[in-house]
């Protein structure tokens, strides 16, 4: 029998059918010798035991995998931002975009709590909006006080496995909850000596919404690139880069040092943002010092 890990709780894992049956299973013996750890998203093959139960008999290839959140077979991922409490991130929004973008997922920017922006903020945070749109980028804005761009996202669900992800704080299990309010999921307030909210999703776990599955995600305020992501594939997460690729007077231009940069030549025109190329300068050297150290 075929299903899909929606759950990992306790060393078992609960597995939704074909038949939206779910399954409480473990997983064979011998997973653990041949390196195997099944993760939520994981498409497998089950033995059902005929009593609620079952074993995992195989893991079936992933189309892509994220570590942290733990979760596989991704087809789109909601990165979730708040405008203020905690505030916007140029350099970590462009973090996550490099993580998504060297998976194969597609990103949707989601800016959350624009009810408690100020005019003055309210344009700063539209000229953001506005920069990632013109690379190419979906970009909502909500506000769950309000209930703006709650209809924007669901109507996104439909036979698409998709991931909240963000930091701690920006609003997802609340997000969540306006999308779906039956869910009810655990929301926490933000700390406000800290500025950030208290970790209130424990676990990854799939919920059949929309016509498709969703994953809430825990919070995590920090985020490293996967030890596979080479510096020489950086260039190829961001598409205001590849977009003018080809006009490098190099092939292998890595847009830092090389003359005839089409890249650097964008970016003193201001056709290119300054924080995305700062940004993509600091994520370059950072992958250097790792490959250098291992």
């Amino acid at each position: 029998m075929k299903g899909t890990i929606i759950r990992l709780q306790g060393g078992f894992y609960d597995v939704m059918t074909e038949t939206k049956q779910e399954i409480r299973c473990r997983a064979r013996g011998n997973f653990r010798n041949r390196n195997i750890s099944p993760v939520v998203g994981d498409d497998v093959e089950i033995q059902d035991q005929k009593d609620g139960t079952g074993y995992i008999l195989a893991v079936d290839e992933r189309s892509n995998h994220l570590v942290r959140p733990p979760i596989a077979n991704i087809d789109q991922a909601f990165l979730l931002f708040s405008v203020k409490e905690p505030a916007f991130s140029y350099h970590l929004l462009d973090r996550f975009l490099v993580l998504i973008e060297s998976k194969q997922i597609h990103p949707i920017i989601v800016l959350t709590k624009m009810d408690l922006l100020n005019e003055d903020e309210m344009e700063a945070i539209e000229q953001a909006a506005s920069l990632y749109r013109s690379i190419g980028y979906d970009v909502i804005e909500t506000s769950t006080e309000r209930g703006s761009g709650v209809e924007a996202i669901r109507d996104l669900f439909e036979a698409k496995t998709s991931v909240f992800a963000g930091q701690t704080g920006v609003g997802k299990s609340s997000l969540l909850n306006a999308v779906a309010p039956e869910l009810e999921l655990a929301t926490g307030k933000i700390s406000k000596s800290l500025g950030r909210g208290k970790h209130t999703t424990r676990h990854v776990t799939l919920i059949q919404l929309g016509g498709g599955l969703v994953a809430d995600t825990p919070g995590f305020s920090s985020l490293e690139f996967p030890q596979e992501l080479e510096a020489e594939e950086l260039r190829w997460c961001f598409p205001e880069f590849v977009e003018r690729h080809d006009d490098c007077k190099f092939r292998g231009c890595a847009h830092v040092n090389e003359p005839g940069c089409a890249v650097k030549a964008a970016v003193e025109s201001g056709e290119i943002a300054s924080t995305r190329y700062d940004n993509y300068v600091t994520f370059m050297e950072e992958i250097n010092d790792r490959q250098r150290r291992y």
